[in-house]
């Protein structure tokens, strides 16, 4: 009898998929132990095309490395019959073996072998209206960090060429205002008879302040949208959430009920201590380094911020301070302020201001 004439009726068939951009290696690994490999193009529909011609009827279940097809193939696979999760590829368990010998094959058995041990737990997929709004809000940061540098070469472009900055832009708001722009374009003269490049510079830094401001003007709008604007309005009652933390939370968590606790919000922002333990020695450090490294270092700055604007945080911060230095103590106010983002977001609350006790 012919293999595409069986049943796997009942059966879970498991696929490692090792994800490229021509190609994709899929790794099939079925109930009994058989396994097999094959590489083809990296199309959701072609893999169920083959699944019911070799595995007819059986239960489909994939997994894939995260990386730089996002979320696109888990869709498409899911849109295709085939069950999928999306893992980080440091939750894999892997031999040493596996890690000096390295190979499509290796990476996709490694993956199907992992799933149908029930050793893998998927990572959150973000629903698609999300996906684009999450984006429009990364891509607002990466804006306003190429500003940034720019800003940066301007100022080193002057010190190189000996030109101070008058102490009239040391003040408060005139600091890259249109005056000191002005400035900048009509009265500096470099050592050169020229200053093309400080012309290039400015005119980088004026297109660039044009995009951030449209981005600004994006995520503005979102957090007024029917899908953000409820928790929104929740996140900002926090000390020290403004707009770009409160919008970078929402579109990078999406759904807070997926923490069960206190504790798994502070892991998912890389804020909980990492535990060193051999022997009778034990060590404890201040943060992971496993957190989202969008929001996690945020919630830090925005510590800063609430000891400013909240009296109980303050006073846990003066208390930390008598017995570590500030950037540990900031870190212990960041896991309260995460402790308390969770609590406003769990019991759709607005902030209660902190009360401090240190009995």
């Amino acid at each position: 009898m012919q293999r595409n004439k069986l049943s796997y009726k009942g059966q879970k068939i498991f696929i490692g998929i090792d994800v490229h951009k021509k190609q994709w290696g899929v790794a099939v690994v079925c109930g009994g132990g058989f396994e097999e490999y094959h590489t083809q193009e990296p199309s959701a529909a072609k893999l169920h095309e083959f699944l019911q011609k070799h595995y007819p009827d059986g239960e489909y279940h994939a997994v894939y490395e995260s990386g730089f097809s996002g979320f696109s193939t888990y869709y498409s696979l899911m849109e295709s019959g085939i069950n999928c999760i999306v893992i980080n590829a440091a939750d894999v368990p892997t031999t040493q073996y596996e890690l000096t010998m390295k190979t499509d094959k290796i990476d996709a058995t490694k993956l199907a072998r992992s799933l149908k041990s029930g050793f893998l737990r998927g990572i959150y997929v973000h629903s698609k209206d999300n996906i684009d709004a999450r984006s429009v809000v990364r891509i607002r940061r990466t804006i306003q960090k190429q500003l940034g540098g720019y800003k940066s070469r301007v100022k080193h472009l002057l010190h190189s060429n000996g030109v101070p900055i008058p102490e009239r832009f040391s003040k408060p708001g005139t600091y890259w205002s249109q005056v000191f722009i002005k400035w900048l374009q009509q009265d500096v003269q470099l050592l050169s008879q020229t200053r093309d490049s400080l012309d290039l510079l400015l005119e980088q830094v004026s297109i660039i302040r044009s995009t951030l401001l449209k981005a600004n003007k994006k995520v503005r709008e979102l957090s007024r949208s029917q899908s953000y604007r409820t928790k929104y309005e929740l996140l900002t009652s926090v000390p020290g959430i403004g707009q770009q933390t409160a919008m970078a939370l929402l579109t990078e968590i999406e759904d807070f009920g997926r923490f069960h606790n206190e504790r798994e919000f502070a892991s998912f922002l890389g804020l909980i201590p990492t535990c060193h333990s051999s022997g009778e020695k034990t060590t404890h450090g201040e943060k992971t380094f496993r957190g989202n490294k969008t929001i996690g270092p945020m919630i830090v700055e925005a510590a800063w911020v609430s000891i400013t604007r909240d009296r109980g945080l303050n006073c846990a911060y003066s208390h930390y301070r008598q017995k570590m230095k500030p950037q540990e103590a900031i870190i212990r106010i960041a896991r309260k302020l995460a402790n308390i983002i969770f609590a406003v977001m769990k019991t759709e609350t607005q902030y209660v201001p902190y009360q401090w006790s240190n009995t």
